[in-house]
């Protein structure tokens, strides 16, 4: 094939062939080809295949750096080491929040200052009522923000806002723990009954057991000879890819962590409760082997029998809380209590799940005032 001009070769078919360079391969050059009749033409239909490909790959470069790209390869690559429902819950910051103000802007033209003001109108205006989200939920966000930026970073990309331009203020909501007197009022109305739905009420007073873990929960995980329960697995519903609207499905995963893979001893008390519905191979809240609970049925049961016995309203994570709180009142170990709760360290039981009620309080400063006397 002789060669005549910048690259360009008569072929033995009588054509003129112009060729140049896309990239490299695996240390292998990779041409891209133009064909003309004459040396003219394809000198000229050459320069025009350039001038595209290269105003091509200044396109590509542009779109590799925009958040919508960055935050995709992101969670293809977080796929592989985070639960489906973490992704789910990613998914879900990204196209409420993120994506309308920032899908196709430039990682590196987004400024301190823009991504300040984002989150002071989340704060102020966000949410689909318009009447701000919580400090949490704008918190989550810009964790999110913070990852993409980690992410960018390490490829290479530059990133125009820095990881602590933000400080979201959180105050401590006060969580609920029931009293002594709410606690013996759920207790007498629970002894009275066997319905499922009680007995998990009442298995969640006496071992902190997480909404989606007691869902999740079968009979093939209690051993009532040997007296304890096996925390294996969580059952939650997501959205569906992340999308809005009404398709959503039931996961039945691993637990929270791995320290949430556990097990947990059972009271005399609480087997014998537990015995008569006994159903080998049954989800716990149902007696099925093929139909479960949703956490939200559970929900709705539990706040039906606080309305029953006259208690003042409480989400089901109160349950754990007041778990915890009493087994410190109780004087448990700190780390035997961590382990029950599945939690990776003392401090986060201490710090998260110990809530001093008034009587506990009003007990120790007895105890101070006797050793003054």
């Amino acid at each position: 094939m002789p060669k005549k001009g910048d690259n360009i070769y008569k072929r033995k078919d009588g054509r003129w062939e112009g060729r140049y360079v896309k990239g490299r391969r695996n240390g292998r050059t990779i041409f891209g080809s133009v064909f003309a009749g004459t040396y003219r033409e394809a000198r000229a239909k050459l320069a025009k295949a350039r001038c595209n490909w290269n105003a091509g790959l200044a396109v590509t470069r542009k779109e590799r750096t925009r958040l919508k790209t960055v935050s995709e390869c992101w969670l293809r690559e977080s796929e592989a080491f985070l639960k489906e429902s973490t992704i789910a819950i990613y998914k879900g910051y990204l196209r409420r929040q993120i994506y309308p103000m920032f899908a196709k802007t430039d990682m590196a033209d987004i400024s301190n200052e823009a991504l300040s003001g984002f989150c002071i109108t989340l704060l102020e205006n966000g949410g689909a009522d318009g009447q701000g989200l919580s400090p949490k939920t704008v918190s989550e966000v810009f964790r999110i923000m913070k990852q993409l930026r980690k992410f960018a970073m390490l490829r290479g990309f530059a990133v125009g806002y820095s990881a602590d331009c933000v400080d979201i203020k959180q105050k401590a909501k006060p969580l609920r723990v029931f009293s002594q007197t709410e606690l013996e009022r759920l207790h007498a109305h629970l002894d009275r009954s066997n319905d499922r739905s009680h007995l998990g009420i009442r298995l969640c007073l006496s071992t902190g057991l997480r909404l989606g873990e007691l869902c999740a929960l079968t009979w093939d995980d209690i051993s009532l000879e040997e007296q304890n329960l096996h925390v294996r697995r969580t059952l939650q519903r997501i959205r569906k890819d992340g999308k809005e609207g009404t398709k959503t499905k039931i996961i039945i995963t691993s637990p929270k962590s791995a320290c949430s893979v556990r097990t947990i001893p059972l009271t005399d008390r609480l087997c014998s409760a537990l015995a008569p519905t006994w159903q080998p191979g049954a989800y716990f809240l149902t007696g099925d082997t093929e139909r479960y609970m949703e956490p939200r049925t559970m929900q709705n049961h539990f706040k039906a029998v606080l309305d029953e016995v006259g208690i003042e309203d409480a989400n089901f994570h109160a349950l754990r809380h007041t778990f915890a709180t009493q087994c410190v009142e109780a004087d448990v170990d700190a780390k035997c209590l961590s382990e029950i709760l599945g939690h990776s360290s003392v401090s986060i039981t201490l710090d998260r799940y110990v809530h001093p009620t008034m009587e506990w309080k009003r007990q120790n400063i007895e105890k101070v005032a006797s050793m003054e006397l």
